[in-house]
């Protein structure tokens, strides 16, 4: 099978997009709560048509270009720190290439937690619904994301980074006991913090076509999942216990900083000859880095608000986090 090029690829997701006028609305929550299959029908309905199998649309046979980024560079770590003027192009370039090899770990690491908490979800409700089906179909998507992102880290020919050993086994134990609407805060933490800046990169032309490629696809394929999480996160705010839903207040501060805290493993600075401590030294005092990752969450921190999970303790520790001004 022919593999189109990456501009192929952007000009038929694009095409679609604009040919569905439900695409660009499957980002936005609605102030009423939604039918769950009303919902899931419309997800289910545009997974049919906005759905792609990376290893046949994205060329993994071509070569890295020269000079261009990994990921786009004013929302990599350092920028704009002493240590990024210090650094040559090429130096700043390898970092990128790292970064990405780290975020695309992190990625892979949390969409497992997410597929777990998925079948959790649905283990209690009727196999034959579409909300079922839809979650189902969120999994397999799941799958192909996690697939690509590895294939594209071996390809970078970084090492595996990934969080470390205590954020790695304070996860298990949250997947194994969260609530319902913990869960699905969780979710939306991981999934749109990364899709706000997936979206700055893959129409970014300095950006490495495959990375941009990959991006493109996450981003047209978490929009369905990040309506999905949000219209039941609605409802759960809702309609679960009082315990739940003070629980989610909790969970999700102490979610906010761990998610934080993995986004890039140290490791990558040491990798490309910096002094790892240093590195992270400047990177939390970044003022830059601050405001990316507030803005880039943003929109969920508005829609927490709104919901009422951000407040008392769990906000003070979003604020913590540097995810929330």
């Amino acid at each position: 099978m022919t593999r189109p090029t990456t501009a192929a690829l952007a000009d038929l997701i694009d095409t679609e997009a604009r040919n569905d006028p439900d695409f660009d609305a499957l980002r936005d929550s609605l102030g009423a709560l939604k039918s769950r299959e009303e919902v899931a029908e419309r997800l289910l309905a545009s997974s049919a048509k906005h759905s792609y199998d990376p290893d046949k649309v994205l060329d993994w046979d071509a070569p890295w270009e020269e000079g261009k980024w990994f990921w786009p560079p004013e929302l990599l770590s350092l920028y704009d720190t002493p240590l990024w003027y210090q650094m040559s192009e090429e130096q700043r370039i390898e970092l990128s290439r790292h970064e990405a090899a780290a975020i695309g770990a992190v990625g892979i690491w949390f969409e497992l937690i997410l597929m777990q908490l998925l079948v959790r979800h649905i283990y209690d409700k009727p196999s034959t619904s579409a909300h079922v089906r839809y979650a189902l179909t969120e999994i397999a998507d799941e799958c192909r994301h996690s697939m690509m992102f590895a294939r594209a880290i071996e390809k970078s020919e970084t090492p595996v980074y990934g969080p470390n050993r205590l954020h790695h086994n304070v996860s298990r134990f949250f997947k194994t006991f969260s609530t319902t609407p913990g869960s699905f805060t969780g979710t939306l933490l991981g999934e749109e913090v990364l899709d706000w800046m997936q979206r700055l990169s893959f129409p970014d032309e300095r950006v490495q076509p495959l990375i941009r490629g990959i991006h493109r696809i996450h981003v047209v394929e978490e929009a369905r999942h990040v309506r999905y999480a949000r219209e039941e996160l609605r409802r759960q705010m809702k309609v679960a216990p009082r315990w739940e839903r003070q629980m989610a207040r909790m969970s999700c501060g102490g979610m906010a900083r761990t998610f934080s805290e993995v986004l890039v493993d140290p490791r990558v600075y040491t990798n490309i000859g910096l002094d790892r401590a240093e590195a992270v030294a400047q990177v939390k005092a970044s003022a830059h880095r601050r405001a990316v990752l507030q803005e880039g969450a943003k929109r969920l921190t508005t829609f927490l608000e709104e919901i009422g999970v951000l407040n008392g303790l769990g906000r003070r520790m979003w604020r913590s986090a540097g995810l929330l001004a």
